[in-house]
């Protein structure tokens, strides 16, 4: 029995032993789980590490001159490590005694909070211990630069808590100029423009960050692990800021005007095929402006821009030349069931040289033309476009342009119309690009420049990429067909629908468009009316070739192309024209005077003062004082003195306005002005005597 109990007694004391051990247990994990939790969790936290990829610093886009047109510039984030050894120290005393400091800082720095606001919010983010508490996110350079002198932040990262993650964002300086060309970096790759198209070159190679994860499920930098990032290489484009806002201004001032819904402007230079300048701007809900699409790039009926093609391809197949008469039928020729109508009314004679149909855009014209010496072969038609290479894309460097459409016979759409409205710009998708490149082309003797926008890619201001101009057809036709396309293109300057646009101070070259554009479902109903104005200057030393395309609102009171997109040419011009003589000796003068000066009698002394600025050819000496009159003879200008006898009626005929007024005036005379320009013709002739309170009525032409 003793045997027995001594067992039992071991056995009992063994099993007391194991459960005393397993509540032993039982508290421990307790405690653990309970009264530890949160330090352990933060160790088996910060066991947790790993890399996170460090955006290179991208490239910067310039303009030729060196301007920029797309940057990066830094932004920051800024974070708090309340854990930090020096917030901690003798109960938090460095964080108390710069709480309120610090408070009143960052609240008149941001102004989005009270002082008030500020404490509180940095004072639960020490009592949770968040070591990587948010303060304040996208903190631009000058301002985080001020933030490192503030209170507690300036005792350093280790003492004073302060994190900043630095990261960069895009910007275009110059804003709307370009915008759509220049693009900006996005995520996900929905870059557009330069920005996308060279994105290899601008975005560089990323590098590498070591991090470890904190409480919260966020990460802090483990310093001494980096790998650091190769920056992006900069783009030296071949745009020209000047040109672009000269361009950007005349467009916008027309859209403006004519409550257009979008448009584009293209500047190329001539030699080389470079963009120096490129607008896009369509109407946004409000009512206001902005470059939203590529405009250039976008295919479209062009209208009667696309004659040159049409007369390139009669006068190189030698059918006709320019002086071959062609009938325009009074606007109006029919065509199986449809009818081919000219945009305006052309009175006088209609048996016309097909020069002067092309001067003014005839439709009719271009349409007999095609199919007199196509019909039968309407592909041989077809195949001039293609050696113009209007069925291809121009190749410019940047992503998104639009695939044209030139039909043959063997098109789903072709008909027996096809023709004859293809021979004026209906029935063919080309983009604006695609016609500056063949007038540029004309303009350029017959070789055809590529486009183009860039012309290095730089790294540390060293030229790692040069691209260079690339001619893409030596000679888009002969010799004798180019002189005559070039003084067709002249005419329409001169003689044609872009007359009233001529400048005496120089020559250029141009065609007009007006083309009816379909708005969906609703047809042709809503009279839309694209406008365009395709051409070069100077005429006789080709620099620039311009392009300007507008899409007018529905039923607009003004839509030709003179009227539309021809002051948008006349304005770049004009202004690129002006900036050249800047650079230039004195100018002188290439036309003739009487279409320089408007003739008038006048003053001697204003006379001088003009012709000296002028650096014009005079007769004889002109006196000061004296009134004279002007005429033009062996291009130079003469004077011949005009005698005023005390008491009687000035002779002003031939005189202006203000100098007429001046001599009646002073004469005593009450004076009635009727029209403007010149007088032509005045109620009392010159010498007349002059009586008491006399009216005289002088009318100006």
């Amino acid at each position: 029995m003793d045997v027995k109990k001594d067992i039992l007694w071991r056995v009992y004391l063994c099993l007391i032993g194991m459960a005393l051990f397993g509540v032993a247990i039982l508290a421990k994990v307790f405690y653990i789980q309970n009264v530890k939790g949160s330090y352990w969790r933060n160790m088996a936290d910060s066991l947790h590490t790993g890399y996170v990829a460090l955006d290179a610093e991208r490239g910067t886009i310039y303009s030729e001159e060196g301007r920029m047109l797309s940057t990066s510039i830094p932004y920051f984030d800024i974070r708090i490590d309340f854990a930090a050894d020096g917030l901690r120290d003798k109960k938090g005393k460095v964080f108390r005694e710069n709480l309120d400091s610090l408070s009143l800082a960052l609240s008149q720095m941001f102004g989005d909070r009270s002082k008030a606001a500020y404490a509180q919010l940095l004072q639960e983010g020490y009592k949770s211990k968040d070591r990587y508490f948010l303060l304040k996110r996208d903190v631009p350079f000058n301002q985080y630069q001020q933030m490192r002198t503030f209170p507690m932040f300036r005792l350093g990262k280790n003492k004073g808590g302060m994190i900043a993650e630095s990261k960069s964002k895009r910007i275009n300086p110059f804003k709307l100029l370009a915008n759509r060309t220049i693009g900006l970096a996005r995520e996900n790759s929905q870059s557009v423009g330069l920005e996308r198209t060279y994105n290899e070159y601008l975005k560089g190679v990323t590098g590498k960050r070591l991090m470890r994860r904190i409480a919260g499920g966020t990460y802090v930098p483990v310093e001494g692990y980096d790998i650091e990032p190769e920056n992006g290489r900069d783009v030296i484009t071949t745009i020209d800021v000047n040109m672009q806002d000269i361009v950007e201004t005349a467009l916008m001032n027309m859209m403006v005007q004519n409550e257009a819904d979008h448009g584009t402007c293209i500047l190329m230079e001539v030699k080389t095929g470079k963009i120096k300048a490129i607008a896009n701007l369509g109407r946004q809900p409000d009512g206001s402006y902005w470059e939203n699409m590529n405009y250039a790039l976008q295919v479209g009926e062009p209208g009667s821009t696309f004659k040159l093609a049409t007369v390139i391809s009669v006068l190189e197949d030698k059918y006709a030349t320019m002086n071959t008469m062609v009938n325009m039928d009074g606007g109006r020729w029919q065509v199986g069931r449809r009818t081919v109508f000219d945009s305006e009314p052309h009175p006088g004679p209609q048996n016309v040289t097909i020069k002067h149909a092309f001067e003014l855009s005839s439709n009719v014209a271009m349409a007999k033309l095609a199919v007199q010496h196509y019909g039968r072969q309407p592909n041989k038609f077809v195949g001039h476009l293609k050696r113009l290479r209007l069925d291809q894309n121009t190749g410019i460097d940047l992503v998104g342009e639009g695939h044209p459409v030139i039909k043959t016979t063997s098109s789903k759409t072709w008909s027996n119309t096809s023709l004859p409205w293809m021979a004026f710009g209906y029935e063919v998708l080309i983009s604006p690009l695609q016609t500056c490149m063949l007038y540029n082309a004309v303009a350029n003797n017959g070789k055809m420049m590529k486009p183009y926008l860039v012309n290095s890619i730089m790294e540390y201001g060293q030229v790692v990429k040069q691209f260079e101009p690339t001619a893409l057809l030596d000679s888009i036709c002969s010799n004798s067909t180019l002189k005559q396309v070039q003084a067709m293109l002249e005419g329409v300057a001169i003689d044609g629908t872009a007359r009233k646009l001529r400048n005496p101070y120089y020559s250029f070259a141009a065609k007009t468009g007006t083309a009816l554009v379909a708005n969906g479902s609703r047809g042709y109903a809503d009279k839309i009316y694209q406008s365009s104005f395709a051409g070069y200057f100077p005429a006789n030393d080709p620099q620039y070739t311009c392009v300007v395309v507008i899409k007018n609102k529905p039923h607009a009171l003004r839509f030709y192309g003179a009227n539309v997109a021809g002051p948008v040419f006349r304005e770049v011009a004009d202004k690129l024209y002006a900036i050249a003589v800047e650079k230039q000796k004195p100018m002188q003068a290439n036309v003739q005077l009487d279409t320089l000066l408007a003739l008038k009698n006048g003053k001697g002394g204003e006379w001088k003062q003009i012709l000296n600025t002028l650096q014009m050819p005079v007769n004889g000496t002109v006196a000061n004082n004296s009134w004279v009159s002007a005429s033009v003879s062996n291009r130079k200008v003469n004077f011949q003195p005009v005698t005023q006898a005390k008491g009687a009626v000035p002779d002003v005929t031939g005189m202006g306005l203000k100098d007429a007024l001046y001599l009646l005036e002073n004469a005593g005379l009450r004076v009635v002005i009727k029209g403007a320009g010149k007088v032509k013709i005045q109620s009392l002739p010159g010498g007349t005597k002059i009586g008491n309170e006399q009216t005289i009525v002088i009318e100006l032409s």
